[in-house]
């Protein structure tokens, strides 16, 4: 199992970082992508991947939470790093319009930019869309040349965004613990996203899955959520781990 979306690096991690990969590894999680936020957490995903350089993979991207009247200051700042080889993906990348839309111009350009390194650069994007799919959907029709591919971290649509997106290009779902919420629609949405598009996340720290909602969430979790979509898939978990698996390899070349 892979968890395509973990902030393992971040602060509320520092007391027992290496105890949560230990955990991860002995819950069967084989490998664990690190999405950047911004450019003070670039140094924190390379410390923790040079400690685990073969169970760790990082994406470098601004997140649209992190997007301020500098942005392009730090985009700047951010892209010689695309040269480096070190990143597997752009992102965390995308728009959120949830909390405040002051920034909702500059979120835009900021993605469109990102996605433009996408396609300048061969990589997948690792997109955060909340409250904001017409937002992103124009972004991606402005775009000039092949549609870059990518995941929809923490899919939050329904099933039109779906259809809209598929008008547009192949991309993946990142399906995490919110799938496992009582009042979640992330069940009758799964197939129609199809088990060939689905990609494991936990998005750690954030939305632990049940039975462990409440809690700082960790790639040990990914288990609990795998389990969760074989039951509403009505197929076996190793089912599901191993196509999920296959996704995650196909999209990231992991």
């Amino acid at each position: 199992m892979i968890d395509t979306h973990s902030h393992i690096y971040c602060d509320v991690f520092d007391e027992d970082r290496d105890a949560v990969v230990a955990r991860a590894i002995e819950a069967g999680v084989t490998h664990v992508i690190l999405p950047n936020e911004n450019l003070d957490s670039v140094p924190l995903l390379r410390s923790l991947h040079r400690q685990h350089p073969e169970y760790t993979s990082m994406a470098i991207g601004l997140h649209p939470e992190e997007v301020k009247p500098d942005y392009r200051e730090v985009l700047a700042a951010m892209r010689p790093m695309l040269d480096s080889g070190e990143f597997i993906a752009v992102g965390e990348i995308g728009m959120d319009l949830y909390w405040d839309k002051t920034y909702r111009t500059e979120q835009m350009d900021a993605l469109k930019m990102q996605l433009q390194w996408c396609q300048e650069k061969n990589m997948p994007f690792i997109m955060h869309c909340r409250d904001a799919m017409d937002e992103v959907i124009e972004v991606l029709d402005s775009l000039d040349g092949e549609m870059p591919r990518g995941v929809f971290h923490c899919f939050g649509g329904d099933a039109g965004d779906i259809e809209r997106l598929r008008q547009r290009g192949d991309f993946y779902y990142g399906i995490g613990g919110v799938v496992t919420f009582k009042k979640s629609t992330l069940p009758q949405l799964l197939p129609v996203i199809g088990l060939d598009r689905i990609l494991l996340e936990t998005d750690a720290p954030y939305m632990a899955p049940v039975p462990h909602r409440g809690k700082r969430n960790e790639s040990s979790f990914i288990p609990c959520i795998n389990d969760f979509i074989a039951k509403l898939l009505e197929i076996g978990p190793e089912e599901v781990s191993q196509a999920t698996d296959r996704n995650a390899r196909d999209l990231f070349g992991i």
